[in-house]
């Protein structure tokens, strides 16, 4: 050739390329299976047009064609924007151009159409070493061709030819779909899917598969080339990490939920029965022991979940903390003990022969509820029925469990000796009702909140006037604790102080309201007063923001009476309480309440108040004294759904 365009008029791609691999010049072909124009080709570097999996392949050749006389092939693929790829076989030679001399290599395609097989040799080595299958599938013949690569995965098509639909047959239902659409895919180079293949040996195999069309040589026809990979052992790797992954986060929400049900244990019942349930499956036990130690007496209480036979762990009942086995060892030191056989605790614990619970279990794990140094709370034991050897993960698990379920036990039992406290503080401060009052019936009950842990500052008081009158007072002080218990005795105190001195139930609520601000109370209450002559009726009442009361008669009916005041005491100075004067007729009753009595979550105050009435009035109607009346009021408090502990004051005119 004496012109570089007689290199170009090849009738296949070709193109002249400095020693470097910059593009001198391409023919049409050329930039076709570049896949651009040819403007956008010259003055490129060769190599960074191609995939970056044909580049050193494409380098190889280049230098071979540079620096050689000798004729270099290479297979090369050539990929384009949304189309197929072309593979082509690529002869590179040096050329002179015989005016300037330039030294330049000629790059062509070489015609292949005698043996297209060849073009696929260089792709089926890089599928073995990269242990995937490749393939071919003809569409309108509906049939594939395993072409090679990884031997493995021949295997799992014993024929070379094969149709799709016996394909079908073994890939998985769900996943027909998938495949169906994969070989049907017009795109260039297909997502990868996964689909699951049923051999006869081995059962069911977990596959990934991707689609690309090809063109073998230029001009040639497109064909649907394929890649396989065998996941089997990942998907498996995959299914057990998963599994693993699952169990550890199911373990975790156990342990979790263990620990919330220890934090809001409300009672030492509550507490036995969350260890009980929950201790021996958390570590894997046959079964526990919880044993706490009496407060009052030092001595052991052990209770057992279902697994332990109760007559077993009598033994432990009433044990003192100096009797020489592990748990009480545990208790008294505060130091866990982990016995991982029956021949361990025989050698280091002699003594423990003589307890029956000892002698049914393998392996032993005992933690104690309170850590070295603190007052002995008790422990458990999870037991096992064959040895075990605690690691120590588990260890500080177990003792970190235990250190929670000793800080809940010591919470609640401080909180009952407070409850108890408490309890019997407001019940001190409770007065006893005059026995007699003349022309009149008095009854009061009291009934602490409905969980058992608060203590209110709901009172009542009745007691005899100078002159003969008869004061009744009803009052609830703010808060559920001790303090409001004390409070709510201040303020009854202070009443029953200033009203032998004061004529006006409003004058002593305004003195008790001057008085507990000069005290710098922090908190308040409400309250109603009355003062009653028991033989002409005269009523005379005031209220401090509370509760109305209900005047019951003894035809069936009922009303609903607000009396003036002002605002609660204990916040507001300089306040003058008004009151109210009215007459209480023989066989009416008048009924105090506070208002955990008639209003909570599921009652309002008016529609509390209207069935309190209700209650009394049929009660009064049936001939019912005031204490029969009292006590059909509380008891129909329970229903109304309030944590707020309740007060009545019923006064009856006879």
């Amino acid at each position: 050739m004496d012109t570089w365009d007689e290199f170009l008029r090849w009738p296949t791609p070709a193109a002249l390329l400095t020693p470097d691999g910059i593009i001198h010049s391409l023919n049409a072909p050329m930039a076709e299976t570049l896949g651009r124009p040819a403007q956008q080709c010259v003055g490129y570097d060769f190599l960074g047009l191609l995939p970056e999996t044909q580049r050193p392949s494409a380098e190889s050749l280049l230098i071979h064609g540079a620096t050689t006389r000798t004729v270099a092939m290479r297979v090369l693929e050539f990929s384009r924007p949304d189309r197929a790829s072309v593979i082509s076989l690529i002869e590179a030679r040096p050329v002179k151009d015989p005016v300037s001399r330039e030294r330049l290599v000629w790059v062509h395609s070489v015609d292949a159409r005698n043996d297209p097989g060849g073009l696929l040799i260089p792709f089926r080595l890089a599928a073995a070493a990269a242990d995937l299958g490749l393939w071919m599938y003809a569409p309108r013949a509906h049939r594939l061709d395993w072409l090679g690569g990884a031997p493995a995965l021949a295997l799992l098509f014993p024929h070379a030819s094969t149709s799709l639909f016996r394909v079908f047959r073994r890939v998985h239902p769900d996943d027909r779909e998938a495949l169906e659409q994969l070989a049907r895919s017009t795109a260039a180079q297909s997502s990868w899917i996964s689909l699951r293949f049923r051999t006869d040996d081995e059962g069911w195999h977990h596959m990934a598969c991707q689609t690309r069309r090809i063109q073998l040589g230029y001009g040639g026809t497109e064909q649907v080339f394929g890649v396989l990979r065998d996941d089997t052992q990942l998907e498996a790797g995959r299914q057990s990490a998963l599994a693993t992954l699952a169990a550890e986060r199911q373990r975790a929400d156990e342990i979790a939920a263990f620990s919330a049900a220890l934090i809001t244990a409300a009672t030492e019942q509550e507490l036995q029965q969350v260890v009980l349930t929950r201790v021996a499956a958390t570590f894997s036990g046959t079964g526990a022991v919880l044993a706490l130690v009496d407060s009052e007496t030092g001595l052991l209480h052990a209770s057992s979940d279902a697994a332990v036979d109760p007559r077993q762990v009598d033994g432990m009942e009433g044990l003192p903390l100096d009797v020489p086995i592990p748990l009480t060892c545990a208790i008294r030191t505060g130091t866990p003990e982990f016995i991982p056989n029956t021949e361990e605790l025989v050698s280091d614990w002699p003594a423990a022969a003589g307890i029956p619970f000892l002698d049914t279990f393998v392996g032993l794990s005992i933690a104690p509820l309170s850590p070295v140094g603190d007052q002995p709370l008790g422990a458990w034991a999870v037991i096992y029925d064959k040895e075990h050897h605690s690691p120590p993960d588990e260890r500080a698990l177990m003792c970190t469990l235990a250190d929670l379920a000793g800080q809940a036990l010591r919470r609640i039992r401080l909180q009952q000796a407070r409850v108890e406290l408490a309890a019997a503080l407001q019940q001190s401060m409770l007065p006893t009702l005059p026995e007699e009052l003349p022309g009149l019936e008095v009854a009061a009950r009291y009934r602490p909140s409905r969980d058992g842990l608060d203590i209110g500052g709901d009172w009542y008081d009745a007691f005899m006037m100078p002159g003969g009158r008869v004061a009744l007072e009803i009052g609830d002080s703010q808060g559920h604790d001790v303090d409001a218990a004390a409070f709510m005795g201040q303020v009854r105190t202070s009443i029953r102080a200033i009203a032998p001195h004061e004529p006006e139930p409003a004058t002593v609520l305004t003195r008790t309201n001057e008085l507990l601000l000069t005290m710098n109370a922090a908190r308040f209450a409400s309250c109603t007063m009355l003062y009653i002559g028991p033989h002409e009726g005269q009523v005379t009442g005031t209220s401090a923001g509370h509760v109305p009361l209900l005047c019951a008669h003894d035809d069936g009916k009922c009303d609903i009476r607000e009396l003036p005041g002002g605002p609660v005491l204990g916040v507001l100075g300089g306040t003058h309480y008004l009151e109210e004067t009215f007459t209480l007729e023989k066989g009416t009753a008048l009924i105090l309440l506070t208002d955990g009595v008639v209003e909570g979550p599921g009652l309002t105050l008016d529609d509390g108040l209207e069935r309190a009435g209700a209650l009394a009035a049929e009660a009064l109607h049936d001939g019912l004294n005031a204490e029969a009346i009292a006590d059909r009021i509380l008891d129909a408090a329970v229903a109304v759904d309030h944590l707020d502990d309740v007060a009545v004051l019923v006064i009856r005119r006879v």
